[in-house]
């Protein structure tokens, strides 16, 4: 039987690499070393190309290694093979580039074309630098596959200064150069860049595809484009391009990040190519604008439409459940992308556990916490979040020392949601720690660091840490400044608060619903009642801004601590907004503060009328009463709460002392030095009455 010629060989060696079929080019590779074939570089070398297209990279290496006279095209092929492997091939490339250099072998335009693209996945600034200068040396820069090459490689590194200075000195330029110039200024938010780099791209006559419209579209993120994304959305439109799916899902992206929900439902009903890319743009545009009832809606007539969601999509939709509190619902999502394998998705896994957090379902967020075996810090930092969000700050605290312990580094929003567990235990100490833990991290105190670290020291007392960190932050949002009033209000300092809200007016930050509940809660402590009703028509005058239930409560609690309690319940009465209970458990408790038990008893009946399920207001009318000598409504009160299986919860308190928190509980017998702590109660109670103190509640029989 004759034996093909080399020539036959690589003929079909090109064929069975086009169509990578693999099966038939294993045979062929077979028929080459029985016809002692191999020898001839041409025959190798397509033999490395067959494999590496194939995606077999270990064989190609096998035939790479075994080629004795090697040349540029042998070195290309197994470069560029490695390159197109993603991560774990790329990391390969620099030390073939190398090895190529050593054995003398002169790289050329394609050569470059594959370690830049290596480079850029590998984002390796130094290593593509110094391929950059070989290049530069051997002039293969003028060549526009390397130039666009190298453009994407400086892009996914951020920095798109290097970047556009390769495609300044570009002599000639194609799609692909302007589309990734583009993309480098849109993921950089460089919006301005990319739209002036897109109009010069359309004056010199470059031709309009796909890859430029979306690169460009990708840039328009904020309310203030969404006319530039409609005159994009135009020219579209007249060089015929929206019958191209990646286009129409660009602009439905573009739309609902510029807030324009309304112009990308109609760009999205208007599609006549959907795929699951268009429905996850929809549903995501839909649950970051807050209209989370329309996300799930639309995910339903996805999945009756037979579209296969993606993992983008199902993040979408438990970022809609997480706003709703839709346990259920979410449940269901869980139900569903488990059945069609996302569950080591760890995108799908950190929504999941903040679904669960935000329904206060911890136990469930902690299950899907611990299903991964490697968490990254995202996933670390939903679920102490989680944990912070439904009031278990210990819980929150143990898991960043875990975290610590395991080596995992944590980030910005880790560290400020662990500083606000410590503000909400008024844990000193630990926040300390956690502020030397920032500073060893290199972290900045810039938001949210410094407005967490100011917050955290207000709370524990310490304001004038709180104000150094404060004055220490380069910039400061309306968080910051709201956390310093509070926590100058907070404790006894309402003139500083006062001054200091009148400081961030004067320094142009627009003052938010909190800052008005923490300015008028500093004007009830310093009993300014004029000044308190200026700030509160101030909101809807000078802000345009409707008062909220706690902006009331504030109004009703400065009226009441002035005394001035007739004006507090007509006030009330003449609320506008539904406030529940809220603002007579205010009266109520201001009455017996003052002893107006006439009008005490008023506010009291207003509380059982409204079927109030808190046991202090039963207890404070119910004390009225007795003071006011009517025992058989004191006998009705007690009854009415029997009636409605309302108890007083035991009152609860905290004390850190030596890096320690002891919890202390009424009735409890539990700590371990309860007999030392009653038998000093005890010594206090009797020196109490020995000075003539008189003992006016039972706190100290409560704890004995």
């Amino acid at each position: 039987m004759t034996l093909p010629s080399n020539r036959s060989f690589f003929t079909a060696l090109i064929q069975y690499t086009q169509s990578k079929n693999l099966q038939k080019g294993k045979i062929l590779h077979a028929q080459i070393i029985k016809s002692d074939s191999s020898s001839c570089v041409y025959i190798a070398n397509s033999l490395v190309n067959l494999y590496a297209k194939c995606q077999r990279l270990r064989e190609a290496k096998f035939v790479f290694e075994r080629i004795h006279n090697k040349d540029v095209v042998s070195w290309n092929c197994i470069i560029n093979g490695y390159s197109q492997h993603g991560l774990s091939g790329s990391s390969h490339v620099m030390e073939l580039f190398q090895r190529m250099r050593a054995e003398n072998t002169a790289p050329n335009a394609h050569t470059f074309s594959g370690v830049f693209a290596a480079a850029s996945i590998l984002v390796d600034v130094s290593g593509g630098r110094l391929a950059h200068s070989v290049a530069m040396k051997m002039d293969c820069c003028r060549d526009v596959f390397v130039g666009s090459s190298l453009i994407n490689m400086y892009c996914k590194a951020g920095l798109v200064k290097e970047a556009r200075k390769v495609f300044d000195t570009m002599p000639e330029r194609n799609s692909v150069s302007w589309a990734t110039i583009i993309s480098g200024y849109a993921s950089q938010r460089l919006a301005a860049e990319a739209l002036g780099l897109f109009g010069l791209m359309r004056r010199e006559g470059e031709g309009d595809n796909e890859f430029v419209f979306t690169s460009v579209l990708s840039g328009l993120t904020v309310p203030l484009l969404a006319n530039n994304g409609k005159q994009i959305h135009g020219i579209a439109i007249k060089n015929g391009l929206l019958s191209i799916v990646s286009v129409g899902n660009a602009l439905v992206t573009m739309y609902s990040k510029c807030g324009s929900l309304d112009d990308a439902l109609q760009t999205f009903e208007t599609s006549s190519d959907k795929n699951s890319i268009t429905w996850s743009a929809m549903i995501t545009g839909f649950s970051q604008s807050g209209d989370s009832h329309k996300a799930l809606k639309l995910f339903s007539s996805m999945h009756h439409s037979g579209i296969r969601p993606s993992e983008f999509t199902f993040v979408g939709v438990l970022n809609a459940c997480s706003d709703l509190g839709a346990s259920w619902e979410g449940k269901q999502v869980h139900d569903y992308f488990l059945k069609l394998g996302f569950e080591s998705q760890i995108y799908i896994m950190t929504a999941l556990v903040d679904m669960y957090a935000k329904c206060g379902r911890v136990a469930d967020a902690k299950k899907g916490f611990d299903y991964l075996q490697e968490p990254d810090v995202v996933l670390w930092t939903s679920m102490i979040g989680g944990y912070i969000q439904n009031d278990e700050n210990e819980e929150a605290l143990s898991l960043y020392g875990r975290m610590e312990m395991e080596g995992m580094f944590p980030n910005e929003l880790t560290m400020a949601s662990v500083l606000k567990a410590c503000s909400s235990l008024a844990a000193l100490e630990q926040g300390r720690q956690i502020h030397a833990r920032t500073v060893k991290y290199g972290f900045s105190i810039e938001v949210p660091i410094g407005s967490a670290l100011s917050t955290m020291y207000a709370k524990c007392g310490c304001l004038e840490d709180g104000t150094l960190v404060f004055r220490r932050m380069p910039t400061r949002d309306v968080v910051s400044w709201n956390a310093m009033i509070s926590g100058l209000s907070q404790n006894g300092c309402g003139k500083e608060a006062l001054e200091l809200f009148e400081e961030m007016r004067l320094e142009g930050t627009k003052p938010d619903s909190v800052s008005f509940v923490n300015i008028l809660s500093a004007c009830s402590h310093m009993g300014l009642v004029e000044r308190g009703w200026g700030y509160f028509k101030t909101m809807s005058d000078e802000f345009g801004m409707d008062p909220r239930v706690e902006h009331y409560a504030c109004m009703v609690d400065i009226l009441s601590r002035a005394g001035k309690l007739k004006e507090a319940i007509e006030f009330t009465e003449s609320a506008t907004i539904d406030h529940g209970m809220c603002l007579w458990r205010i009266i109520l408790g201001a009455c017996r503060n003052y002893q107006n038990y006439e009008l005490g008893a008023y506010a009291g009946e207003k509380l059982m009328e409204l079927g109030s399920q808190e046991s202090s207001a039963y207890v404070l009318l119910s004390g009225i009463y007795s003071a006011l000598g009517r025992w058989e409504d004191v006998e009705r009160v007690r009854r009415m709460m029997k009636l409605r299986g309302v108890s007083k919860e035991p009152g609860c308190s905290w004390i850190e002392l030596k890096s320690g928190v002891h919890v202390f509980v009424v009735k409890d017998q539990m700590h371990p030095q309860i007999r030392d702590i009653q038998a000093e109660l005890r010594r206090l109670s009797k020196q109490m009455k020995d000075e003539g103190y008189e003992l006016t509640a039972d706190s100290f029989s409560a704890a004995l």
